[in-house]
C-alpha cells in the first residue's frame, strides 16, 4: 500500500504511475481468476486422484505390479500436493480475508517442510517411473533384475525418506507464523535469513534438485526410449516386409507407438507446466543475492503457481487415461456408482 500511495501521489513521472497501475490491475485480475481456478482445481484433482489410486490398486488395468506401484505412488504424492499446497496454502492466500484464522495456528514451518517434501516426492516419483519405463523397453538384460515390485518399493521408499530428511531444514529456516500473502515464502522470515548466502545456497540447491535435474533426466530417458523404439520399429518393419513382401499391421509396433505417445504426454506435461515456476524461483533467489538481471513481475510467479499445481493434478491422470483397460475400469466404476445411487433413491 505504501508503494501504491507513492506512485499515485507522485507527479514527477506520470508514465511510471500508469505502468504501476497497469501492473496492479493485472495482479487483481490474476487474483480474481485464482479465486475461481484454485477451488475448481481442488474439486477436480482430489476426487480424480483418489479414483486413480482406487482403480490402479485393484490391479485390473493390465499393468505390471512394478508399473502399478509407481503410478499409485505418483497419484498419492499428487493428491498430497493438492491438499498440502493447493488447499492449505494457495486457497487461503487468495481468500486471505476469510482465512485469517490461519495466522493464529503456529505451524507454518512444519507446513513448509511437509509441502516441499511431498512436492519433491511427486516430481522424483515421476523421474523414477520414467527410468523404469526406459529400463523396461530398452534394457532387456537389466529388466529382469530391476523391473520388479520389490525394487519399485525400495526405490519409492528411498525417495520418500531422502526428501523427508532433506526438507527438515525448512523447519529451522522459516518461523512458525504464517505470513498470509501469496508469496514464494509463505511463512514469516527474518531479513537476516532472507539475505543469508548460506540459506540462499540451500534454497538454490532445493530448486536445482526439484525440478531442474528432473527436467534433464526425464528428457534424457524419454529421448533414449523413443530413439530405441524408433530404431527397433524400423528394423522390425524392414524384416517383416522382407519376409512377407508386404507391410501388415503389427500389434507390437502399435503397442510401442502408444508407449511413445504416453511418454511424450507425461514429459511434455511436466516440463511445460513446471517451467515458469522453476525459472521464476531461481530468478527470485538470485535477485535476493544481488544477481538480478531482468525484472519479472509478480504475476509471472502467480502463473507459475497455477501451472505447477495443474501439473500435479494431471501428471498421473494422463498416463492412466491413455490406457484402454483403465478407461474400461473407470467406466465400470462410474456405472456401478450410478446404479447404487439410483437404488438408494428408490
Amino acid at each position: 500500500m505504501l508503494e501504491y500511495h507513492r506512485a499515485v501521489t507522485s507527479t514527477e513521472n506520470p508514465s511510471s504511475v500508469r505502468n504501476f497501475l497497469t501492473r496492479l490491475k493485472i495482479r487483481f485480475v490474476f487474483t480474481d481468476i485464482q479465486k475461481i481456478y484454485y477451488p475448481l482445481l481442488a474439486a477436480f484433482g482430489v476426487p480424480f486422484n483418489m479414483v486413480v489410486i482406487l482403480i490402479l490398486s485393484r490391479g485390473k488395468c493390465g499393468l505390471s505390479k512394478c508399473a502399478t506401484r509407481y503410478l499409485v505412488a505418483m497419484a498419492t504424492a499428487d493428491l498430497l500436493v493438492i491438499i498440502v499446497d493447493l488447499i492449505w496454502r494457495h486457497i487461503p492466500a487468495v481468500y486471505r480475508q476469510e482465512f485469517n484464522f490461519m495466522r493464529m495456528v503456529p505451524v507454518c514451518n512444519i507446513h513448509a517442510a511437509l509441502l516441499y517434501a511431498v512436492t519433491d516426492c511427486s516430481v522424483w516419483f515421476t523421474v523414477s517411473f520414467t527410468f523404469d519405463r526406459y529400463v523396461t523397453i530398452c534394457c532387456q538384460k537389466l529388466k529382469a533384475k530391476y523391473c520388479s515390485e520389490k525394487t519399485a518399493l525400495v526405490v519409492l521408499s528411498t525417495i520418500a525418506v531422502f526428501f523427508s530428511l532433506k526438507n527438515i531444514c525448512w523447519c529451522f529456516m522459516y518461523t512458525n507464523k504464517y505470513w498470509l500473502i501469496n508469496q514464494s515464502w509463505f511463512c514469516a522470515v527474518s531479513q537476516i535469513i532472507a539475505e543469508s548466502e548460506v540459506w540462499g545456497a540451500i534454497e538454490f540447491f532445493h530448486y536445482i534438485l526439484t525440478p531442474c535435474i528432473p527436467f534433464v533426466l526425464i528428457l534424457l530417458f524419454n529421448a533414449l526410449t523413443v530413439r530405441y523404439i524408433f530404431l527397433t520399429n524400423r528394423a522390425r518393419k524392414k524384416l517383416r516386409c522382407h519376409i512377407t513382401g508386404e507391410s501388415p499391421s503389427d500389434p507390437e509396433m502399435e503397442s510401442r507407438r502408444k508407449s511413445m505417445i504416453a511418454l511424450y504426454a507425461i514429459s511434455g506435461n511436466f516440463i511445460l507446466l513446471w517451467a515458469v515456476y522453476m525459472v521464476y524461483n531461481i530468478y527470485w533467489r538470485m535477485g535476493y543475492l544481488g544477481y538480478e538481471v531482468v525484472y519479472l513481475h509478480v504475476y509471472i510467479r502467480e502463473l507459475g503457481f497455477m501451472l505447477q499445481l495443474l501439473g500435479c493434478c494431471t501428471n498421473t491422470c494422463i498416463y492412466a487415461v491413455l490406457q484402454r483397460k483403465f478407461r474400461e475400469e473407470l467406466r465400470l466404476l462410474l456405472t456401478c456408482s450410478f446404479v447404487q445411487m439410483k437404488h438408494m433413491d428408490k
